[in-house]
């Protein structure tokens, strides 16, 4: 008995020890840019040079942008948003799942017990005609110890072992990339939201010195001094750009119900108060394409399923060959008597090795290793198209925020001239030489150049969160804010 058992334990443990079947996952090469293209004349100092790496701590990189407000929102977001909720929920069961799959490593022990008493029939079939049958009474006592146990000799199981984890890793990748596309989601929605608040505010001045100026002009068309145009023409004007705010409000509802859905709240129960962009660009960091492979939580998540359809081109092959099941084997007792039923002479096991080898199925096993091979395709590609996807995006973040840098540049020196004209006109009024409606129509077009500043402002601070989603999240430290021109250090304009 010693001597079988140990036969078949060693030949488990031999075994085992052989390298599972199928490849060996390795991730493929893909080809990258050396570098990114820049725009001629772009600010440097809007990003700085990087090298990540995958074990390195993530910061907050929301805080960068030193808005305590969305701080906190994104905060309430990653606690009580629904969707991050659902995805960590199937982290879980991802990691249950590979623990589960994991034990099977490991043999099944199961204990029992029976009992029973049980009588014979004397009437039963005997093996001969002269013998004579007597009803029995007995007592059957049995508890045993019972061991099923796979032997894993071509490593199909440790290959299920390696696609389970390899899932669970994936779920975890896809679970940080629900953080980072909901946090990226909710900051653009605050930064668009900001910038509304700063056009309703300029748009408001517009709409007030277009009032005075309908006003101006109905005194003058009641004293002849105006037709019936001019005064048409502002009464439209001044109409659109009350229709202009309205809509303006209503972008604005939309932008703070959306924040609200995003924070976990009823739409109805949200409200935020009017506030300002803040006025600078944090420097985010930004390192060579290659370094997306570890950034991307997208990219990681494909880079896993990968793996895990590499692991199951092993289990299909593995169907090819025989499988050795070392069951049942159990070792235990039975006896009539309890208190016997430990002694020695009791004592009942077994052991053994089942070998099962499909011989005819129809060319499912080959069907289904065709399979497995095409699954590994499918995620190759989709692995190469999530790092093209990463490449533009990026490329795209970039180009963006240079292009409105440099845009607001030019913006910044229309505003700027726009200032010196209403200066000149307020002294040439305040002289008599200007009139209050030449006035006006400059501080109009001087505030209507704001409003478009403030749009380039608000699409810098967009653009920027695209650039952190494309680099897949933040890093620990980031470069002191970049001065960006303050569009609310722009001279006010004087009312008339």
């Amino acid at each position: 008995m010693m001597k079988s058992g140990l036969a078949l334990c060693l030949i488990a443990v031999a075994c085992v020890g052989c390298s599972p079947i199928g490849p060996d996952y390795e991730r493929p090469v893909v080809d990258f840019p050396e570098n990114w293209k820049a725009l001629p004349g772009a600010n440097p100092a809007l990003w700085k040079p990087a090298e990540p790496a995958d074990g390195a701590p993530k910061t907050q990189w929301w805080k960068a942008f030193g808005d305590p407000i969305l701080d906190q929102l994104i905060e309430t977001c990653l606690s009580n948003n629904n969707t991050l909720q659902a995805s960590l929920a199937r982290l879980d069961q991802a990691i249950a799942q590979s623990e589960a799959r994991g034990a099977a490593l490991l043999p099944s022990v199961s204990i029992g017990a029976t009992g029973a008493r049980t009588e014979t029939s004397a009437n039963r079939p005997g093996t001969n005609y002269s013998t004579v049958n007597q009803s029995t009474t007995q007592n059957n006592f049995r508890p045993v110890a019972v061991m099923t146990y796979e032997i894993d000799w071509l490593g199909k199981v440790r290959r299920e072992v390696e696609a389970s984890r390899s899932t669970a890793e994936q779920a975890a990748a896809d679970t940080e990339n629900v953080k980072l596309l909901l946090t990226a989601q909710l900051a653009n929605s605050y930064f668009l939201l900001r910038q509304y608040d700063e056009e309703i505010r300029v748009l408001t001045g517009i709409t007030q010195i277009q009032d005075k100026l309908l006003a101006l002009i109905k005194k003058r068309y009641d004293m002849g001094a105006a037709g019936r145009t001019e005064l048409s023409q502002q009464t439209a004007l001044t109409q659109s750009s009350g229709a202009q705010l309205e809509l303006l409000k209503s972008q604005r509802n939309i932008q703070e119900n959306l924040l609200a859905t995003l924070t976990g709240t009823p739409a109805s129960a949200f409200s935020l108060p009017p506030g300002k962009l803040p006025a600078t660009l944090p420097a985010f960091p930004v390192g060579l394409p290659s370094t997306l492979l570890e950034r991307r939580p997208d990219v990681s998540a494909a880079e896993r399923a990968m793996a895990a359809a590499n692991a199951q081109i092993g289990v299909a092959k593995a169907a090819f060959f025989p499988t050795l099941t070392l069951a049942p084997a159990f070792i235990g007792g039975e006896s009539s008597i309890l208190s016997t039923i430990f002694n020695a002479p009791s004592l009942i096991w077994s052991i053994g090795l089942t070998a099962t080898q499909t011989l005819f199925d129809g060319g499912r096993i080959s069907a289904n290793y065709r399979f497995a091979q095409a699954g590994y395709r499918v995620t190759l590609a989709n692995y190469r198209q999530s790092v093209m996807v990463a490449i533009q995006e990026t490329q795209d973040a970039m180009s963006t925020l240079q292009q409105l840098d440099l845009a607001r540049a030019k913006q910044d020196e229309a505003v700027n001239n726009l200032n010196r004209a209403y200066q000149i006109s307020a002294i040439r009024y305040r002289e008599g030489l200007d009139t209050a409606q030449t006035l006006a129509l400059i501080q109009q077009n001087q505030l209507t150049a704001q409003r478009i500043k403030w749009q380039m402002h608000g699409g810098q601070f967009i653009a920027s969160v695209a650039l952190v989603k494309a680099l897949g999240g933040g890093w620990e430290g980031f470069a002191k804010p970049a001065t960006a021109p303050d569009p609310a250090s722009s001279p006010s304009p004087v009312k008339n």
